[in-house]
């Protein structure tokens, strides 16, 4: 943290603008504000002792669109973001040209907005009485008394303003970040990704590491947000968003190696790896997966983790990233290398339906199908369905689903038909993109049985991976 970020936590207490106010005098960045040149600001800030984390918190924005605008030029236009970023540094809005400032007590990352003004108040009184007198007309099927809708009187419905941090971290706050991860990680599992409110909270939770608090604190908020960006990192990848996926991944590897946690330097190279794989390059993918594995060395075999995304003990974060490693080499045609990778994950780690991820079986499956052997990978697919039977992962059971039913409709069983309906409907009810392109083996295999009923299902099929979740 920056001596700059230091002595604005040591000024809390006197709600001191979080912007040094000599600076706001500058010449040169009256003229930034003026101009809304934010990227003068943001490189000001900079080389005084702000670090792009700082400002990425006090601006809730995303520590990629602080660099971007500082070293890329990328300009800020939104009238609401410029108005985030006046009222998150604590800058008057009127240097802005943004109107005038609320009364404004400045945190860093966010600000708290003093009492509405009569006017605001009246604004949100007229919309809350339209709202109130639309329902009762519908609901009666004629206007009420004095709440009459009058749309006349009416400009945009106005925007909450953003909620403050909190003064100082306390325990409370990191009780608050794991549940969040929890809570996000089970709807994962039942209900597929949702990226967009992961990374939202990874933006909260962020904030919080400005804030002062006791080292132990600080240390445990810091594991915490870890794990949180984990989360994130796998959620964007379910997502297909591979450019955030590997962002989260590098904030989690740096949170990790601050803490000295080789567990989720571990985790985090595994997701990145495995997500680089499936994108297209086995080669870099192996990479970080070879050297997720030496850093797993360094987890003492007793640090088990509860099961908050992803495996929790040393030996099933090594088995993960062999039978991961397996993939890529398979992908690379080292058909050889990926079966003793697979033999050595199955030594060290056999996953029972309480851990989330690590299936062992469908890896094996799909490996086994990929060269065509069907009656090998028949077997491990239906063991992959009867451990998610049950245990609460949607999006588990769905990918082997689709395994499942590949396998049986390119082998020409009767059932096939009902199997890959059946996957192609579960896919339907998940917001997962990786489960989507999992459909093109099997939109593939549909479209070479000659009936009707299958070319139906492909099509159905392919216009699913076509579209986003």
């Amino acid at each position: 943290m920056g001596s700059g970020e230091e002595n604005l936590i040591g000024k809390l207490a006197g709600n001191t603008p979080p912007v040094d106010p000599g600076l706001l005098a500058r010449p040169e960045v009256r003229a930034a504000l003026a101009s809304h040149d934010i990227g003068t600001l943001f490189r000001v800030l900079n080389a005084t002792g702000w670090s792009q984390r700082g400002i990425a918190g006090a601006t809730k924005m995303h520590q990629s669109e602080v660099s971007e605008i500082i070293n890329k030029g990328r300009q800020v236009t939104k009238h609401q973001v410029l108005v985030r970023i006046a009222d998150g540094l604590g800058i008057p809005r009127e240097l802005m040209n943004l109107g005038p400032t609320q009364d404004v007590s400045a945190y860093p990352g966010g600000s708290t907005r003093g009492e509405h003004t009569e006017e605001e108040i009246a604004t949100r009184r007229r919309h809350i009485i339209m709202a109130v007198g639309t329902t009762a007309y519908a609901a009666q099927g004629k206007p009420v008394k004095d709440l009459e809708p009058r749309p006349e009187l009416l400009g945009p419905a106005p925007a909450p303003a953003s909620a403050p941090l909190p003064s100082r971290i306390q325990g409370i706050d990191v009780v608050q970040v794991r549940k969040t991860t929890q809570d996000l990680s089970a709807a994962s599992r039942a209900y597929g990704s949702n990226p967009w409110m992961s990374s939202a909270a990874v933006t909260w939770a962020t904030g919080l590491l400005e804030l002062p608090g006791t080292e132990q604190i600080k240390q445990a908020l810091m594991v915490a947000i870890t794990e949180l960006q984990l989360h994130a990192a796998w959620a964007t990848f379910d997502a297909g968003l591979h450019d955030h996926t590997i962002d989260h991944c590098i904030c989690a590897l740096e949170l990790a190696t601050q803490t000295g946690d080789p567990h989720y330097q571990t985790v985090a190279l595994n997701v990145a790896g495995l997500a680089t794989v499936e994108r297209g390059r086995p080669n870099d993918g192996l990479a970080m997966l070879q050297l997720s594995q030496l850093i797993a060395e360094h987890i003492p075999a007793n640090d088990e983790r509860p099961r908050v995304g992803w495996p929790g003990s040393r030996a099933s974060l090594q088995a993960c990233g062999l039978a991961d490693s397996a993939t890529a080499l398979a992908l690379m045609g080292d058909h050889k290398g990926a079966a003793v990778k697979m033999a050595k994950a199955r030594e060290l780690w056999q996953p029972t339906p309480a851990d989330p991820n690590g299936d062992l079986d469908q890896v094996a499956a799909r490996l086994e199908l990929g060269q065509g052997r069907l009656e090998k990978a028949e077997p491990f697919a239906a063991a992959s369905m009867r451990r998610w039977d049950g245990a609460g992962s949607n999006r588990a059971r769905t990918l082997s689903g689709i395994l499942l039913a590949t396998i049986h409709v390119r082998a020409g069983e009767p059932d096939g038909l009902r199997l890959a309906h059946e996957a192609i409907t579960s896919v339907t009810k998940l917001s997962s993109q990786r489960a989507r392109q999992r459909l093109t083996p099997l939109a593939a295999a549909l479209d070479a049985r000659p009936s009707t009923d299958a070319h139906d299902l492909a099509r159905t099929a392919r216009h699913l991976t076509t579209t986003r979740a």
